[in-house]
């Protein structure tokens, strides 16, 4: 059952409890480091990936904080926008395709994310996107907002919105694109062509993805090949052997006792 006292202790949170830009902040970077991403338990809903988007808020919190277990986009950020909701914020649901390896971006509900107004400002409120991305909240402007290392700005093309991140070294590069409005549930319960294709093809593909962030930056496991982002730098460490696979692992979702 959905409790925002356990809720907040399972997130370390013990500071004040108000609906204004520093409680947002710390829960939104607490929330990242406290409960992992992990796409497992996805991996064989096929064209149904998407299937409960509109989250149950008592079976979720018992599943991922008292439960322990990991969750994807809608149910961390579904569950995330339940808690601001019982604390008082402004909140609302945003949707956006998440830039491809190939610069290429997925279908515009592809990710399920959230906002809050405050102050007559938008701010991206994102604690299920794998990364790398944001750990606090992220202003709608094209301004540079610096985090652990990292720049991050949101600049407009092609009709969209571009979160965009760039290291200690390298260029600028997109994250996900969105518009800003909000979205209704039954989007997905209706997916359209391209998100239904796209589904498939993740399917096949059959790809765990996992990740946690810490203080300073965002572990994240794609198969076998884990991405570290610390401090703004990035390393890429293939894992062959499965016991360093089955370590990292358990490192993220903290199933090592």
């Amino acid at each position: 059952m959905f409790d925002v006292d356990r809720y907040l202790k399972a997130l370390d949170h013990s500071g004040p409890v108000r609906a204004d830009r520093e409680t947002l902040r710390s829960l939104h970077k607490k929330h990242l480091i406290a409960v992992p991403y992990d796409s497992s338990r996805n991996t064989g809903n096929g064209t149904s990936l998407w299937e409960g988007v509109d989250i149950d808020p008592d079976a979720t919190f018992d599943s991922l904080i008292v439960g322990g277990r990991g969750g994807v986009c809608y149910e961390l950020n579904g569950l995330f926008r339940v808690l601001l909701d019982r604390i008082g914020f402004e909140t609302g649901v945003l949707a956006a395709g998440i830039r491809q390896m190939d610069g290429s971006f997925g279908p515009d509900l592809e990710h399920v994310f959230g906002y809050v107004r405050l102050d007559g400002e938008l701010l991206l409120v994102d604690v299920g996107f794998v990364g790398p991305s944001y750990l606090e909240p992220l202003s709608v402007t094209d301004r540079i907002q610096h985090q652990y290392g990292s720049d991050f700005r949101v600049v407009r093309t092609d009709g969209y919105h571009v979160v965009q991140r760039k290291g200690r070294t390298g260029d600028w590069q997109a994250v996900y694109r969105f518009t800003p409005q909000a979205r209704e549930f039954a989007e997905w319960q209706n997916p359209t062509p391209d998100l239904v294709a796209f589904a498939r093809q993740l399917a096949g593909a059959g790809t765990v993805v996992r990740g946690r962030a810490f203080d300073s930056g965002q572990k994240i496991l794609i198969g076998r090949r884990l991405l570290t982002v610390d401090d703004g730098r990035e390393t890429i460490r293939g894992l062959v052997a499965q016991a360093d696979l089955d370590r990292v692992a358990a490192d993220i979702l903290r199933t090592d006792g």
